[in-house]
């Protein structure tokens, strides 16, 4: 049957890819258009003018309930966390340091109050936050520790005679550094620390400390800006030491742990460790909206330079009269549509990702092992969202040629305002570290206990049959043949547009170097090595693994997502984009499938021919694709590209 190029609704697509929080989404880019001027603000104006601009600019959106959607009704909000999430993903075709000071006072902060807190704090604080009369920091980040929160230096200790709490910040290691909200406006910490009971530690905990009032730095808090930053140079990030800073003992956020007036600590979460992870867990919010953040940027990149591609002329390729559109070049097809087709199936991901989201944070799905699987794709899905933003966005800078690189263009922000979300809300390396451990434990209810050196005496201490066994990759084999028509002879066309056969390809990948890891680090144990030491000759492998189980995950969503759709030229379009994702990822690893066995020479270069067909397929519909996004024409700036 011959090939009919689809002709693309634009709107019936934006309509689709916006969901069922359509009018939330409208709603933020009708406000986006508003405060359009601030991107332009962020060129020239002073930084503390305009980290009071930026500031502005969010107590207005709080006004008008965009940032409320995920705080219970009885306090102003919407009791929404997904229209939260939907509201995050949409700010972020905007200027970035307004969505950043937006996630910080609202998600971090916030959330920390209502997910760590209990009614006392949430009738004292979240109204006021959650509409902009009160701005607050999340304080836990420390310059000696990183994303090792569980060592955090700051203490807490409790003082039985005067019924409050010590904050102190012991030395320069443990100062709180890089923290959103603080440098300027802040007037409130959610400040995480070492809680320490007649000299005995109870691990790390969440208190509400003042740091300012009517603007002034109070007694026993030392506040430093940052610096100026590669770029978000309109969030006040600041360092915060403490020096003896005394709170009351209801400062605890206290709905997983209190101390009563005596000092006795008490605690519904018996484990130290697990205690620690289900505090950490009730902030997965963050990670999942600075993976949507990611995605959005890609979104803002793309459509700048397909449609700059779209109408830029250059050599005379194939008419003496008239140069050639660079979008019709082969290689610039290349450059970009794999890219798009990434977006597209990363957005499908972030949608699957938001519902679990929501139906974890509103209690409809209450059990331990969905939690604990939500923080995993959480983490991979931010792992992989922002590393494409950043990969993304160099190449559509590169794709617009020295015009892309003048600041009146979209670029020169984009690039230098996102590039911290690889890693802020966990470094990607780390956060995937999390997604394997997941995998190796299955979620089990030790999963939330263990360090990484926990999870090598755990994998090496249960029979490692049973993870190569629960990955079944002779029986996942046998299920690739079945796919094809030429059974075991890889090097027959037929079935590369197939799903089942996508599919099949990447969860044979994941699920071969998920048993390796585990036969690996086993192998380290018996031999007598140190399990800091197996670990760190396996992490290569533990990272290659989690990200082939993300990626896995990602086409698995586009591709059900896919099925659900009506027949027509919209369903034409996203299949087209969802076997460029699909073969795409698979090329970018052909070395791993030949030596694996999995891949011939001969496939493999059909599946090149195969990735390039599907450019060309494309090439019509790309600019249509792109304007599906819905980004408002004021966030693209960039006329000179555009037009």
């Amino acid at each position: 049957m011959a090939y009919e190029q689809p002709a693309v609704d634009v709107p019936a697509l934006t309509a689709l890819l916006d969901g069922k929080y359509a009018e939330v989404r409208n709603g933020v880019r009708k406000r986006l258009v508003e405060h359009a001027s601030i991107l332009q603000d962020a060129d020239h104006m002073p930084k503390d003018e305009l980290r009071d601009r930026v500031r502005d600019v969010v107590v207005q959106l709080a006004g008008t309930g965009q940032t409320a959607y995920h705080f219970p009704k009885e306090y102003g909000g919407g009791g929404d966390f997904g229209a939260t999430v939907a509201a995050f993903e949409t700010t972020a075709f905007g200027d970035q340091s307004v969505l950043v000071k937006v996630g910080v006072q609202f998600g971090l902060f916030g959330g920390a109050i209502q997910n760590l807190g209990t009614q006392r704090h949430h009738e004292a604080y979240i109204n006021d936050l959650a509409f902009g009369r009160l701005m607050g920091c999340f304080a836990m980040t420390e310059t000696g520790h990183g994303s090792n929160v569980q060592a955090i230096g700051t203490t807490a200790t409790y003082d039985k005679e005067t019924q409050e709490f010590v904050i102190t910040t012991p030395d320069d290691a443990s100062r709180k550094d890089y923290i959103g909200n603080a440098g300027r406006h802040a007037e409130l910490a959610a400040c995480f620390a070492q809680l320490e009971i007649d000299g005995e530690s109870q691990g790390v905990h969440c208190f509400v400390v003042p740091l300012r009032k009517d603007g002034e730095v109070l007694p026993g808090i030392r506040i430093q800006d940052c610096g100026d930053k590669m770029g978000l140079n309109g969030v006040d990030n600041g360092r915060i030491w403490f020096d003896g800073v005394r709170v009351p003992r209801e400062a605890l956020l206290n709905k997983f742990a209190d101390v009563s007036p005596e000092g006795k600590y008490s605690s519904s979460i018996e484990n130290a460790n697990r205690r620690f992870f289900t505090m950490l867990g009730t902030l997965v919010m963050g990670r999942v909206c600075v993976g949507g953040a990611g995605i959005s940027a890609s979104k803002v990149a793309l459509a700048i330079a397909i449609r700059y591609g779209d109408r830029r002329r250059q050599f005379n390729a194939t008419s003496e009269e008239t140069e050639e559109l660079l979008l019709d070049y082969g290689m610039h097809q290349r450059r970009l549509f794999p890219l798009l087709a990434k977006t597209y199936a990363l957005h499908f991901a972030q949608d699957m990702l938001r519902e679990r989201f929501d139906d974890v944070f509103s209690g409809r799905v209450d059990d331990e092992r969905s939690q604990r699987a939500l923080e995993s794709r959480a983490a991979g899905t931010k792992a992989l969202g922002t590393w494409h933003g950043t990969a993304t966005i160099q190449e559509c800078r590169e794709a617009c040629g020295g015009a892309g690189y003048l600041s009146t263009n979209r670029f020169t922000a984009l690039k230098a305002d996102t590039d911290v979300y690889t890693t802020f809300e966990g470094d990607n390396h780390v956060l995937l570290q999390l997604v394997a451990k997941g995998l190796l434990t299955d979620y089990s209810s030790d999963f939330s206990d263990l360090d990484q050196f926990g999870m090598v005496r755990f994998v090496a201490s249960m029979a490692v049959e049973q993870v190569v066994e629960r990955t079944n990759v002779h029986k996942l084999l046998e299920r690739i043949k079945d796919v094809l028509p030429g059974g075991d002879q890889w090097d027959q066309e037929a079935g590369l547009l197939d799903p089942n056969y996508q599919l099949g390809m990447l969860e044979f990948r994941e699920e071969h170097m998920l048993a390796g890891v585990a036969k690996r680090l086993k192998r380290g144990i018996d031999s007598g090595m140190a399990p800091g030491e197996v670990f760190s000759r396996v992490q290569d492998h533990v990272i290659a693994a989690a990200r082939a189980h993300v990626e896995r995950l990602v086409l698995e969503a586009f591709v059900e997502r896919f099925r659900e759709l009506d027949d027509g030229p919209n369903k034409v379009a996203l299949g087209l984009l969802c076997d460029l994702y699909a073969l795409s990822t698979i090329e970018a690893d052909r070395a791993w499938f030949m030596e694996h066995g999995r891949m011939s020479s001969p496939r493999g270069k059909q599946i090149s021919r195969e990735v390039n067909d599907l450019c060309r397929k494309l090439r019509p519909l790309a600019v249509d694709l792109v304007n599906a996004f819905g980004i408002p024409e004021e966030m693209l700036r960039s006329e000179e590209l555009i037009g």
